[in-house]
């Protein structure tokens, strides 16, 4: 296949691709989750509906594609100096990407769409970018070694009261993640709640 600048590949693709990330977030935050429509995310991104079909079969797979790939590049924190801030750096993060961020009010509306769709809930359940980013980090800051809880339940622990903070709608500024991290080392990691 050749492209309209002549060379061989399918640039066209990838920026259509690209186009679609874009436009389902952008869908969004102007309209709401349950107003978002393929249709929709096809004229915002300037593409036919066939294409987004190429990739996606719901918006919900367009929307978790979207807020995966923003939320590896906004959870990924640079190396810390002790396990206490690389764990507040980390939940600094969350708090953000779950507040501020396009992408984050993607996730949350996915996170609610599950509660009553099953198909959206073990979507989820197959790609969980938050779960892999804090994995990421406690391997960093808390080898296995040091850890008193299995890693999975250590992830639940360390991200659970940032997400029932924000989703039950608190004043995020008033979440002092310093202290949250204190305590979530105090009980994964006993040995290490001095460092």
């Amino acid at each position: 296949m050749v492209s309209e600048h002549g060379k061989a590949g399918r640039p066209r693709s990838e920026q259509a691709r690209a186009a679609i990330l874009h436009a389902v977030d952008d869908l969004l935050v102007d309209v709401g989750y349950g107003a978002v429509t393929l249709k929709g995310i096809a004229e915002r991104a300037g593409v036919s509906r066939q294409t987004i079909y190429r990739w996606w079969s719901t918006k919900a797979e367009v929307l978790l594609e979207a807020s995966a790939i923003d939320a590896r590049q906004e959870l990924d924190i640079a190396p810390q100096d002790g396990p206490v801030a690389e764990i507040t750096a980390y939940l600094d993060a969350l708090r953000t990407f779950l507040t501020n961020s396009d992408a984050g009010a993607a996730y949350r509306a996915l996170l609610g769409e599950a509660q009553h769709d099953s198909a959206v809930r073990e979507l989820l359940l197959s790609s969980d970018p938050i779960g892999d980013s804090a994995a990421t980090v406690l391997s960093r800051a808390l080898p296995d070694d040091v850890l008193a809880l299995p890693r999975s339940r250590a992830v639940s622990s360390l991200v659970g009261p940032t997400f029932f903070w924000v989703l039950s709608g608190r004043d995020p500024a008033a979440l002092n993640t310093h202290d949250l991290a204190l305590e979530f080392i105090r009980t994964a990691a006993p040995s290490h709640a001095s460092d």
